[in-house]
């Protein structure tokens, strides 16, 4: 007993985990997020990074409880069961956001790589960017395993970095804090303007979505998603006010206002630089390679369609031109993406992400959460029936075997998504209208239970009593 429930709270901790090493990579540790998103805006920068994880909190634990609940744990049939009879078009529009955050996202891993590399060594930012490019293409094509290996231990060495060179300079650089508090209650910066500029940092996290669900199958129970991001909640909130606190440290110098990696203009302005730049610089490098290698490999799996090895066969899938020639033009899209700049591409690029998601993600799951009384009943049920639970558990396992095999037929041969046991739930319920049966195969579900079940719609019920 002891033994399951440590396991479960590991799976509780590893997937808060999964959300922290998701937010904070190389383009975090860069220190240009926060500081475009939060810290210029004023001294709200302390408690709007804390509104803005309880905001992306609240949807990550939705979705994480949808998937776990409803059994879907790859985005696509995750938001084909979400949108229900929308998904034709939410769908689409989904996959239209996540392509712009696979071009987005590796570009600014190229300009981080390449803003690093340029101030350490003071190169045009071009060459470096090439050069972050030369890196990125090669390992993407023939290292992305070992990338994969070692992309959580560098996820914690980065964050380990995070915390030996922040904590000593907002300790030693407490004045600066000071002044800079001061210097922001004096310009009298908007709270409107912060407020709004948070909302967007937020939004644009929300494209996340895609990459969590899968991790919904490890949760013992669906309500175990909400403990999960609870605490992703105060991880990352906590990590984020901390580098506000150390970006304040320096926020009156005037060269902040130009750093194009603000993290690293803080350190070499701080304690121990001699030996903290070094050190900061290749973990912020490594961090961007890594994101970039990830998102550039996802890509040309897109594009190149895997070819199914037969079975029993354990080889290596081999690299051939076709992905070389995918990988190199991601790379070469990537490359010219971030010529626009890392503080450009955060400010705008992300911003637009924000725009668009708020259509697709956003108001969709607002209305979800109140239509479905945050998923706890089935949207618009115009097929409940009048009798209850129990009398559908009394039906014989022969009738309802019978109802499900109807429908799986219907359902295959209407090339329709079959969902096997959420079928059966629904003959068993009558909650046919949950999104989990779509098109005629509802209708087919519907008329089986009724005919073998022997329930009656409310639909059927309504006509019999004369009404339309």
């Amino acid at each position: 007993m002891q033994a399951k429930k440590n396991k479960n709270t590991a799976v509780i901790l590893g997937v808060a985990f999964v959300w922290f090493t998701t937010h904070f990579g190389g383009g975090f540790a860069s220190g240009a997020q926060i500081y475009s998103y939060f810290v210029k805006y004023g001294i709200a920068c302390l408690i709007l990074p804390v509104l803005a994880m309880v905001y992306n909190g609240i949807f990550f634990a939705y979705s994480l409880r949808f998937a776990r609940k409803h059994e879907v744990y790859d985005y696509r049939s995750y938001n084909n069961a979400f949108y229900g009879r929308f998904a034709p078009v939410f769908s689409n529009l989904f996959e239209v956001l996540y392509i712009c955050v696979m071009c987005v996202a590796p570009a600014v891993a190229f300009a981080t790589g390449g803003a690093t590399l340029s101030t350490l060594t003071g190169l045009p930012y071009l060459l470096c960017t090439f050069l972050i490019g030369i890196f990125i293409f090669v390992v993407a094509v023939f290292g992305t395993d070992l990338v994969r290996k070692v992309a959580s231990i560098l996820s914690i060495c980065i964050i380990a970095g995070l915390l030996i060179v922040y904590i000593p300079n907002i300790v030693s650089g407490m004045d600066g804090i000071s002044k800079a508090a001061e210097s922001m209650r004096s310009a009298e910066l908007p709270l409107g303007s912060a407020v709004y500029s948070a909302f967007l940092y937020g939004t644009f996290q929300l494209s996340n979505i895609a990459v969590f669900v899968q991790h919904a199958r490890s949760f013992e129970k669906p309500s175990d998603a909400g403990k999960s991001m609870g605490v992703g909640i105060v991880v990352n909130a906590l990590m984020m006010v901390m580098v506000a606190l150390g970006l304040m440290s320096v926020y009156t110098d005037p060269g902040m206002a130009d750093a194009s990696v603000p993290t690293l203009f803080m350190v070499q302005n701080g304690v121990g630089a001699s030996f903290m730049t070094p050190l900061i610089s290749l973990l912020i490098i490594l961090g961007a390679v890594s994101t970039a290698v990830n998102m550039v490999a996802a890509m040309v799996k897109r594009i190149c369609k895997e070819q199914r090895e037969p079975a029993g066969t354990s080889q290596k899938p081999k690299i051939g031109k076709k992905e070389i020639a995918a990988a190199l033009i991601c790379c070469i899209v990537d490359f010219g993406i971030a010529q626009f700049g890392l503080l450009t591409l955060i400010q705008k690029a992300y911003s637009l992400i924000a725009y668009l998601a708020i259509p697709v993600i956003l108001i969709p799951y607002i209305v979800h959460m109140i239509a479905t009384r945050m998923d706890t009943k089935s949207p618009g049920e115009k097929t409940t029936v009048h009798r209850s639970e129990d009398d559908y558990e009394k039906a014989s396992k022969g009738q309802v075997d019978a109802a499900v095999k109807v429908v799986r037929q219907k359902t295959v041969a209407d090339g329709v998504y079959d969902t096997g046991m959420p079928a059966k739930k629904a003959l068993y319920t009558g909650h046919i209208g949950d999104g989990k049966i779509y098109g005629k195969a509802r209708k087919t579900a519907r008329r089986a239970g009724e005919r073998i079940c022997g329930y009656e719609s409310r639909s059927n019920q309504r006509r019999k009593d004369g009404f339309s």
